[in-house]
């Protein structure tokens, strides 16, 4: 669909076996018997499945609405450097800790995103605090 090779509605007939397939599937998994509490693999499955089920009209808005990806490889580089960051310093040691990395992690994504200077934006900060 990209390339133009298909039309959104093309695209839409053939994803709907697929989506009627996996919606089969998710019932299938869902009715599988588990009792209140069960941490076995299998009812973990069947929650699952149980809670996409919930949402599965959102499995597929990227088929009928424009612009919208069918991967999240966008979310997945935002989150790359707070992985790496984590990774790297082994993590933070208090809760203060934890929200000041995540606020500074916010706010780096975000002006790289903007196609901002992120060192510019600090100072700024630091003037206006002043």
């Amino acid at each position: 669909m990209r390339d133009g090779t298909l039309t959104r509605s093309e695209f839409a007939t053939i994803v709907e076996p697929i989506q009627q397939q996996i919606h089969t599937l998710l019932l299938e998994g869902s009715n599988y018997p588990i009792t209140k509490g069960e941490k076995t693999p299998l009812a973990k499955t069947v929650r699952t499945c149980q809670r996409l089920l919930t949402v599965e009209p959102a499995l597929w808005t990227f088929v009928t609405t424009v612009g919208v990806e069918p991967t999240n490889n966008a979310a997945e580089r935002a989150l790359r450097p707070a992985v790496l960051w984590r990774k790297n310093s082994f993590g933070s040691q208090s809760e203060a800790g934890s929200l000041f990395v995540s606020r500074m992690l916010t706010v780096v994504t975000t002006l790289r995103a903007q196609n901002r200077s992120v060192l510019e934006y600090f100072v700024e900060a630091c003037r206006a605090a002043r």
